[in-house]
């Protein structure tokens, strides 16, 4: 059974950084592209980054370009997502996925697994 359990989120004044974690089980790792979205109020859940098994391929969403950075540790069965100069619109559940098509990183429909989900909230 996959599980994907997320961490990491929490309250955060705009300007401000978060490190989410996400922890795989009941996959092997090294074969998934994972990926990291989002979902704030009214809105439809969005991909934000993802990065392909090898962790050398990666996407990002405009909105968050130069400031997100996704990594992953294959030996840890363990995918982040470093997010700095947090905005208020970055609030969100920000939701890891994980996908067995992993050229498909970057497509949203892809992503067959999800976490629970873990709240991010910017204060402005």
């Amino acid at each position: 059974q996959v599980q994907l359990v997320e961490s990491g989120g929490g309250l955060v004044q705009a300007g401000g950084s978060l490190r989410l974690s996400c922890a795989a089980s009941g996959l092997t790792f090294s074969r998934v592209a994972m990926g990291w979205f989002r979902q704030a109020p009214g809105n439809e859940r969005e991909l934000v980054s993802g990065n392909s098994w090898s962790g050398r391929s990666t996407y990002y969403t405009d909105s968050v370009k130069g400031r997100f950075t996704i990594s992953r540790d294959n030996a840890k069965n363990t995918v982040y997502l470093q997010m700095n100069s947090l905005k208020y619109e970055d609030t969100a559940v920000y939701y890891c996925a994980a996908t067995r098509v992993t050229g498909y990183y970057d497509r949203p429909s892809a992503y067959a697994y999800w976490g629970q989900g873990t709240q991010v909230t910017v204060s402005s």
